[in-house]
């Protein structure tokens, strides 16, 4: 693919993602308007909306794996591997606002998107096994939490860079749910 074209593309679906975040309804037109490509543009490389829905939702994912990826969640010291995680899917999030949930009927997404949240909450355990965490919360508490902390940060943390508002997560995350002393 052709440099320009790439950056059309990533242009394309990084619009899509934020206008589908506003509004679920929002047409091929409208994106294609707004990222400032032709709509026959858009129908040359997707055969509908849905099909753009998807690659939307296949960009999050890979950027999602990526800042896992990034984070080193299975051999980083657990306090630096929770900052960049929480850093790198803040901007994933400012990125890339749509909510993969929607694509529960696609295998393959909600395939990657269970593997993710797989190897968060192997990390979490890692972390209550480490004495970061305290030991005895309920199943996928922590790592429900974090993940509505990091939501709500996209957006009543917006004059925040990406590295100052993981700083408030984790701290506010860790007082919640970190090992007290005796």
């Amino acid at each position: 693919m052709r440099a320009d074209a790439a950056r059309n593309l990533e242009l394309l679906l990084t619009t899509g993602a934020r206008m589908l975040a506003e509004d679920a309804a929002t047409s091929i037109a409208a994106i294609a308007a707004e990222a400032g490509v032709d709509r026959r543009t858009v129908y040359r490389r997707f055969a509908g909306r849905e099909e753009l829905l998807a690659a939307v939702y296949q960009a999050r994912l890979a950027a999602i794996e990526a800042a896992i990826e990034a984070a080193r969640l299975r051999e980083a010291p657990v306090p630096v591997a929770l900052h960049r995680y929480v850093e790198g899917i803040v901007g994933v999030n400012r990125t890339w606002p749509t909510e993969v949930s929607r694509m529960r009927t696609d295998p393959e997404i909600w395939g990657r998107r269970l593997r993710a949240i797989e190897e968060v909450d192997r990390f979490l355990q890692r972390a209550t096994d480490e004495g970061f965490l305290r030991p005895g919360l309920p199943d996928r508490w922590p790592g429900n939490v974090l993940g509505q902390l990091v939501h709500l940060s996209t957006k009543d943390l917006p004059g925040l860079g990406d590295a100052q508002a993981a700083d408030v997560i984790v701290d506010t995350f860790l007082r919640a749910f970190g090992k007290t002393e005796s």
